[in-house]
């Protein structure tokens, strides 16, 4: 991946630059579902658009876990440049879904999924699942990007601990990635659901579909 020079603030304090950086996104997140961004920032959506961005953020995520897949086998294969290139590609569309996501959030609402109990507990349980490694893949793959993009080949090889770390990283990411997509068919392909629209002040409705 890239070089930096020695006085680069993210090569010489990666952690701390990762701390700020996942800060930064819970609060993005955390004060869209709670109302605290105002809703002035967000364009106010019908139900027909946040249907198109729910369909936009899992196109977004399909590709994303073909992309990561595609960066792991490079570098298994010791095509660094191949896998820096995915890598940065996955990064990107993990901003995109950001954005969008917060945009169907934020202007428009959220769906409950209704269907029988041996398709809802699954479901749950899947979501659950995507949820939780969500939170906690965004300090490990930006702890992980940041090694990549600030030190040298045979620095990211000899003095950090980047492959362990992007190890876990394209896991975490890839199956929450594809349980997304996977609760996404199910709530709006396969099942029902119930709308509600976001209302600022108040949390996300109990039960969250892409």
């Amino acid at each position: 991946m890239a070089t930096a020079s020695a006085s680069n603030p993210l090569k010489e304090h990666p952690a701390a630059a990762t701390a700020i950086l996942s800060v930064v996104g819970y609060a993005l997140v955390i004060g869209t579902f709670a109302g605290l961004v105002p809703k002035s920032v967000f364009p106010e959506l019908t139900l027909q658009q946040v249907n198109r961005l729910s369909d936009a953020i899992a196109l977004v995520n399909t590709i994303n876990v073909f992309v990561i897949a595609a960066g792991w086998r490079w570098i298994r294969r010791d095509e660094v440049r191949k896998h820096a290139t995915a890598m940065v590609m996955a990064f990107t569309l993990i901003i995109v879904f950001l954005i969008l996501y917060l945009t169907k959030i934020g202007g428009g609402g959220t769906k409950e999924f209704v269907g029988p109990a041996f398709a809802y507990y699954p479901y749950l349980a899947m979501l659950a699942i995507h949820i939780i490694l969500s939170i906690v893949s965004v300090p490990v793959v930006l702890y992980a990007l940041i090694l990549g993009l600030t030190h040298s080949e045979h620095e990211i090889r000899t003095q950090t601990p980047h492959k362990k770390i992007g190890r876990i990283a394209a896991a975490a990411w890839l199956l929450s990635l594809s349980l997304g997509v996977v609760t996404y068919f199910l709530l709006n392909h396969v099942y029902g659901w119930e709308y509600t629209v976001s209302a600022a002040g108040a949390l996300v409705a109990p039960v969250v579909g892409l």
